[in-house]
C-alpha cells in the first residue's frame, strides 16, 4: 500500500513539474525583446530606429523608424510627442502602433497597422485594439494582459507599443 501511495505521489509531482515546465517554456516562447535607442535631448525632435524580435507563434518584428513630433500650445504648457513603434510581423499580418506622450503620461495609442491577412484576423484585430488601447491608457504601461482569443495580435501590439515607449524613454 505504501508503494502505491509513493508511486501516486511521484506521478503527481512529475505531472506538476511537467505542467510548470511547459508553462515556463510557453512564457519563454512568447517573451519579447526590444532594443532601445536614445533620442536627442529634445523630446520634440529627432528620430530613432528600433528593432526587436518576438518568438510568439513564429512572429518576428522588423525594423521601423520611431519618430517623434510635437504640437505645442501657445500658453506654454507641455508639448505632446508622438512615437511610432516597431512594425511587428505575425503570421496574420503586420502590427504597428503609435503612442502620444504629454506631460509624462500616455495620452493616446493609435494602431497604424493591424493584422488583416484574413477576414477573421481583421475581425479579431478590430475587437482587440480598443480593449488594448483602453488597458494601456489606464495602466500607463505596455505591461497589460493580452486579449483572449487575440493572443498573437495582442503580443504584437504590446511589442510595438513597448518599442515606441522605449524610443520615448518612457
Amino acid at each position: 500500500m505504501r508503494i502505491r501511495a509513493a508511486m501516486a505521489t511521484a506521478l503527481a509531482s512529475a505531472g506538476i513539474l511537467l505542467a510548470g515546465w511547459q508553462s515556463g517554456a510557453h512564457i519563454a516562447d512568447t517573451g519579447t525583446t526590444t532594443t532601445t535607442t536614445s533620442l536627442s535631448s529634445s523630446a520634440t525632435s529627432g528620430s530613432s530606429g528600433t528593432s526587436g524580435s518576438s518568438g510568439s507563434s513564429g512572429s518576428s518584428s522588423g525594423s521601423s523608424g520611431g519618430s517623434s513630433g510635437s504640437s505645442g500650445t501657445s500658453n506654454g504648457t507641455t508639448t505632446a510627442a508622438t512615437y511610432d513603434g516597431a512594425a511587428v510581423q505575425t503570421r496574420f499580418g503586420t502590427v504597428q502602433v503609435q503612442v502620444t506622450i504629454q506631460g509624462g503620461k500616455i495620452t493616446e495609442v493609435t494602431a497604424l497597422q493591424l493584422t488583416d491577412a484574413e477576414r477573421k484576423s481583421a475581425q479579431i484585430s478590430s475587437r482587440a485594439a480598443p480593449v488594448l488601447r483602453s488597458e494601456v491608457l489606464q495602466a500607463q504601461t505596455a505591461d497589460v494582459q493580452t486579449v483572449g482569443g487575440a493572443t498573437v495580435t495582442s503580443d504584437a501590439y504590446l511589442t510595438s507599443l513597448q518599442a515606441a515607449l522605449d524610443a520615448a524613454n518612457f
